[in-house]
């Protein structure tokens, strides 16, 4: 079917013949004519069609096209004397491709709260609002792909199937073809995984990062960027059971390049949103948050702030601020810490540093003071904490050491381990939430709101 996008749409076209197809948003009847809002999803605004009681079918037509039916259109394109558009479709021909009548049909309102809108993910994306971030997640993951190839990364995929638990907190979902009724046994009462299809326990990965720094020891830079799953029972506005990852990983490189990097790559993404999506930019500005596009442009604007851990303990101790979660050195930064930090502190984002070993990864740099490691997280406003990274230790001696005191198996690590020991190098990575980032950028509150088909405890539908 041969049609023009409506966002492709512009005055050179005035006077000729188009054809569109899209979806009725509103249909308002004037007796001898009638107007029709269409939108194909291309954009934020639809396109106005005039439909006057000359075309053939009229009266047809008008019965049968309602919100929500689909339909291809042809007309001319004409300068609009409305003061809401400055150009419209006057129709010389109308398809209805699918009827949409019945008082059932959902979006019959133009509002509906996020909360309903999520019980029908299957149709919200026909919203404003879905539509609007949907359009932001498509430039954010080709802007992503965008930054790194321009600075010379290969993009690597990486299993979704592994053995390995790349953050040592357990907290996975189990790859099994046994049947879960008979379950085969060990003497121990254990279950028996030689019987499985992998011949040993597997999981949905929890991140691509063990597996990229294979990649980036061997060829330099590299980039990860798809899906990831934790198996916690977290429900809250911040946390999936899948989500997106992106993950750089940088040989020859240490945690100020690490820093850079992470710096560099969240102003190219937010000034490519703005330039691209200007409409949907504008709405999430006027009616999610107030003020977000200014927000962003500060953060273009400003040099990204730089805290140790502990320096951030201190000034959090010593604010005058009553938290939820009482602050001593050693605890592991709460979102209301990260948000003051990065809104009320600095206000903009900051990275932290030098992290108590205990409560990071087992991969990351042990400092030269026993206590800290090389990590790093970037904390931005409205969210908190948006990256997390570090520099890896590439030290074998001292990572063995580490992987024991997590409890973690050696044998499962032996591939890990052997990356430092044939020709080890300093490398760095981090990984980038990308529900989170497009929360950042579009000021969504919650992040169910941000992925088509969001999956968290109780929640597997569509």
């Amino acid at each position: 079917m041969i049609h023009i996008r409506i966002k492709n749409i512009d005055a050179s076209q005035l006077g000729k013949n188009l054809t569109l197809a899209g979806w009725v948003r509103t249909l308002r009847d004037q007796k001898n004519f009638a107007f029709i809002e269409l939108n194909d999803g291309s954009t934020f605004h639809g396109i106005q069609i005039v439909m006057d009681s000359t075309i053939a079918g009229y009266e047809q037509l008008l019965k049968n096209i309602s919100t929500g039916a689909s339909l291809v259109v042809t007309g001319a394109l004409v300068e609009s004397p409305g003061a809401k558009q400055k150009w419209e479709i006057k129709a010389t021909h109308i398809e209805i491709l699918g009827t949409c009548l019945g008082e059932d049909y959902p979006l019959q309102k133009k509002r509906h709260s996020f909360e309903f809108l999520r019980t029908i993910a299957h149709l919200r994306a026909r919203t404003n609002t879905q539509g609007a971030v949907l359009r932001v997640r498509n430039a954010l993951a080709f802007a992503t792909h965008l930054f790194f190839q321009q600075q010379g990364f290969l993009y690597i995929q990486t299993p979704i199937i592994t053995a390995s638990d790349c953050e040592g907190g357990g907290q996975q979902f189990l790859v099994t073809t046994l049947d879960l009724n008979r379950l085969p046994k060990l003497s121990d009462g254990l279950t028996d995984f030689s019987k499985d299809f992998f011949q040993k326990p597997a999981y949905l990965t929890v991140s691509g990062q063990l597996n990229g720094e294979t990649m980036a020891c061997a060829l330099g830079n590299i980039y990860t960027f798809g899906p990831t799953f934790r198996a916690e029972n977290s429900n809250t506005s911040r946390h999936l059971a899948e989500f997106w990852m992106i993950e750089p990983e940088m040989a020859f490189a240490d945690l100020k390049d690490n820093m850079a990097c992470a710096e560099n790559y969240l102003k190219f993404v937010i000034q490519y949103v703005l330039k691209n999506c200007p409409q949907d930019m504008e709405f999430f500005d006027s009616l999610i948050e107030k003020g977000l596009i200014a927000r962003l442009t500060h953060v273009l604007e400003s040099p990204f702030a730089h805290l140790t851990y502990t320096n951030a303990i201190a000034i959090l101790q010593s604010c005058g601020k009553s938290f939820e979660f009482p602050v001593e050195w050693g605890i592991d930064l709460q979102s209301e810490h990260e948000r003051y930090l990065a809104e009320e502190h600095c206000k903009k984002p900051v990275i932290l540093t030098d992290y108590p070993a205990k409560i990071k990864a087992f991969y990351m740099r042990a400092n030269e003071d026993g206590k800290t490691v090389a990590a790093m997280d970037v904390l931005v406003p409205k969210i908190g904490e948006l990256i997390g990274g570090s520099q890896r230790e590439e030290r074998l001696e001292i990572l063995e050491k580490k992987i024991e005191a997590f409890g973690l198996k050696p044998d499962d690590y032996w591939w890990y381990l052997q990356l430092r020991k044939y020709g080890s190098v300093p490398h760095a990575g981090f990984g980038a939430g990308f529900e989170r980032l497009v929360q950042f950028i579009t000021g969504m509150e919650n992040i169910r709101d941000v992925i088509p088909f969001p999956r968290f405890p109780g929640h597997a539908e569509f």
